[in-house]
């Protein structure tokens, strides 16, 4: 399903925190937020999966604004996988992956064969069916952000909203998280801290900065060494190798702290 940002402003305290932001996800699109910190990347993630109402603009999930739609409709098809807390206690891997049918349910509603299924097929999908009476609290990082995908699987969602996902993982941890995220299929927007893991999963990256939109496109499109140089305060180059995988090569001498590349070779 078709994810659609158009002109959107969002203000904190009157503060001015996106600004005229516009991107779109095509259907089956993975398309990555990257931008330096406090650039607006986790604000739009709450304002598409309505978290935090817009000040201006729309988001459009299958052509239908979704803060114009009922609240469990929108959360049928949206799901948001956040950063890990580690805090949850006393539920176990099936019950928390149980969680993502909520939207599914009536207020008085309970758990039938569909629910079941689909709890089911996401555990298998994301491979936690071997810890899945465990108290999810007792599991390593890896193996809860798995849950946590496994919960907004078995949501069935049309659109999938991830929030630095791989953080705090190790490469073996983030690369078959990634795997697992390309294989559903399901369109996603994701805020990546990583510019290589950004490069290997993504079809189209969204460069925030200062809460507008300085580049949005393809990846060897977008990553220049002008953007990243400008943007992120390196001196890199980017090229597609044989296998298809993009890479990042980074100077051995960084920037000098508030200078530019010249100022840095002279120092």
């Amino acid at each position: 399903m078709k994810l659609t940002v158009d002109r959107l402003h969002v203000a904190l305290d009157r503060d001015p925190i996106l600004r005229e932001v516009n991107l779109e996800a095509r259907e089956g699109d993975i398309v990555g937020l990257v931008g330096p910190n406090g650039s607006g990347k986790s604000t739009l993630l709450r304002a598409v999966y309505r978290s935090l109402r817009p000040a201006g603009g729309v988001v459009t999930v299958g052509g239908d604004d979704v803060w114009s739609l009922p609240v469990r409709t929108a959360a049928r098809r949206t799901a948001a996988v956040l950063q890990d807390s580690g805090h949850t206690t006393g539920l176990s891997v099936t019950e928390i992956v149980a969680l993502g049918r909520t939207p599914h349910h009536g207020l008085m509603g309970r758990d039938g064969a569909e629910d079941r299924r689909a709890v089911a097929e996401a555990i298998d999908r994301c491979g936690v069916g071997p810890f899945e009476d465990r108290d999810y609290a007792t599991l390593s990082g890896g193996e809860r952000q798995r849950v946590l995908l496994a919960r907004a699987l078995a949501q069935r969602p049309q659109l999938l909203v991830l929030d630095e996902l791989t953080n705090h993982l190790d490469i073996r941890a983030r690369f078959e998280l990634l795997d697992l995220i390309r294989a559903t299929g399901i369109t996603t927007l994701a805020v990546l801290h990583d510019l290589d893991l950004a490069a290997r999963l993504c079809d189209h990256l969204v460069v925030l900065h200062d809460g507008t939109v300085v580049a949005a496109g393809p990846v060897l499109d977008v990553l220049t060494p002008e953007i990243l140089h400008d943007v992120f305060g390196v001196r890199a180059t980017t090229d597609r190798h044989a296998d298809g995988v993009v890479r990042i090569t980074y100077a051995a001498q960084p920037l000098a702290l508030g200078g530019d590349s010249e100022t840095a070779e002279a120092g």
